[in-house]
């Protein structure tokens, strides 16, 4: 037998919905390879099989669970304090291929990580590196800080010192009189951020990183601001939240138009700024200052830079904001004339049926668009819809619980292979095209639940559709121990020919 043929057969299995958990333990086996790496990092897997590969004495498995992001996170726990640093760095660094809706880890492993004394027993990595990780792959809630500022473990509290801004300033007063002398310091520094004379002093040569940082994020004096104008290094002005209204009126007269863009929307413009801007010779300018009186507050400024700042097919993450707007908010939004509204209002899950039901019939696409990526009741034929015309969203909504698993096929002979793949997986699909020139197509063909015993035995002798043969839900439990003796075990099994 040939033994492309077997890998086909494994990682099929590895990927069957319907393989029980003692098939799936099976593959935890190092006779397995690649498949059983597979199966731990890219489905979700049966507690049976979790606790498998959460005690598995080969570093390389437990490492694939860590990146699993169909596991709910809280059974990967365990993993946190691994005896291995690399198994703690893949959790802390999250999934390798990191869906746009990004999933926190539980505040229990974050304190796990925040609070160790060491990066494992192997010593191949420290703890900084795992801390350093886990910044980097926005696991971390927004509201973490806030919920930690007073935790009993000192370590807990200086990471939120060094979060200043997003804390409330009772937090902030606890922290600067904290009886930890470390923490202590570190809330005092941080909160020279909100001193314009502290900053200025401390304030590196502009243009450097991380001078542009504090221009972006503290507050700032007069002097400080003279020299971004003179040095013509205004863009972080444009974003600080602490610039002064002087200055924001001089950025709102700025002859760069992208610098008039980005203070367009600040709920801190003045009327005059704001009108002016209205006038503005540029259209892109203009929009966005049309959207200004509906923006009162940074919450909403920033969920409206999140769609004005981006395209109709933006893939960007999609995290937990920092601060939501108010529900009524979103609700006028979604009632607004202005289409870049409506289009704000179709990203917050919580809007009501009633709206996603008016905001699915939308004239404006971008507006249906932001609806099927966002929200969890957005119309299964909208998703379809997307799915579709705008090829860059479709990994994202085939995660989608409520994407539809039936209904598509009228899509069989779509010029686009991508898009008989799907079709071709529709269980009321009367004849699955298992003669398809796309080997994808052939694939999902393969693994069509509404084939039989018979031709799935056909099926799995054939190189082209193995793998969707084995991935097939119709395929018995018998039939996978039998492969997995033949692949693991070297037993014969039949079939025996591989149509090449």
């Amino acid at each position: 037998m040939s033994d492309s043929l077997g890998e086909l057969w494994l990682r099929g299995i590895a990927f069957n919905a319907a393989a029980p958990a003692d098939v799936l333990i099976r593959l935890l086996d190092e006779a397995a390879g690649e498949a059983g790496l597979l199966m731990c990092e890219g489905r979700d897997l049966p507690d049976a099989v979790i606790d498998a590969a959460l005690r598995h004495p080969v570093e390389r498995i437990r490492r694939a669970l860590a990146r699993n992001l169909h596991v709910d996170p809280t059974r990967l726990a365990p993993l946190a304090s691994d005896p291995s640093g690399l198994v703690r760095a893949h959790l802390a660094r999250g999934p390798r291929l990191q869906p746009r809706w990004v999933r926190p880890l539980p505040d229990g492993i974050l304190v796990t990580f925040l609070t160790a004394q060491e990066g494992g027993e192997d010593g191949r990595v420290t703890e900084k590196d795992i801390v350093g990780e886990l910044w980097s792959s926005r696991q971390v809630t927004p509201s973490f800080p806030r919920d930690v500022a007073g935790h009993d473990h000192p370590a807990l509290r200086l990471y939120a010192a060094f979060q200043w801004q997003s804390l409330t300033a009772a937090q902030r007063d606890a922290l600067l009189d904290d009886p930890d002398p470390a923490v202590r310091e570190a809330a005092g520094e941080s909160n020279r951020q909100l001193d314009p004379e502290a900053v200025e002093t401390k304030l590196p040569s502009i243009g450097s990183r991380h001078a542009v940082w504090m221009l972006g994020t503290c507050a700032l004096s007069p002097a400080v601001v003279e020299r971004c104008f003179a040095a013509n290094e205004v863009r972080p002005l444009a974003r600080n939240r602490h610039t002064p209204a002087d200055a924001l009126a001089r950025l709102a007269r700025h002859p760069d138009v992208e610098i008039r863009r980005l203070v367009a929307t600040r709920p801190d413009l003045g009327p005059e700024a704001a009108a002016e801007l209205r006038q503005d010779p540029d259209e892109e300018v203009r929009m966005r200052a049309r959207l200004q009186p509906s923006i009162r507050t940074w919450a909403e400024f920033e969920a409206v830079q999140s769609v004005v700042d981006h395209g109709r097919d933006c893939t960007c993450p999609i995290t937990e904001p920092a601060t939501e707007p108010s529900p009524d908010w979103y609700a006028a939004c979604a009632a607004s004339e202005q289409p870049v509204l409506r289009r704000v209002a179709a990203r917050w899950p919580g809007l009501p049926a009633k709206l996603v039901g008016t905001l699915a019939l939308d004239d404006d696409e971008e507006v249906r668009i932001q609806l099927a990526c966002h929200h969890p009741l957005a119309p299964p034929h909208l998703l379809l819809d997307v799915f579709v015309t705008r090829p860059t969203h479709r990994p994202h909504l085939l995660t989608l619980p409520t994407f539809p698993r039936t209904g598509r096929t009228h899509l069989i002979g779509h010029p686009d292979p991508e898009v008989r793949a799907l079709a071709a997986a529709d269980a009321t699909l009367p004849e699955p095209p298992l003669e398809d020139p796309d080997d994808a197509v052939r694939r999902a063909a393969a693994a069509n639940p509404t084939l039989t015993p018979e031709t799935l035995e056909t099926l799995l002798t054939d190189l082209r559709t193995a793998e969707g043969a084995a991935t097939n839900p119709s395929l018995p439990v018998p039939r996978m121990h039998a492969l997995l003796d033949h692949c693991l075990n070297g037993v014969a099994t039949p079939p025996t020919s591989a149509r090449r």
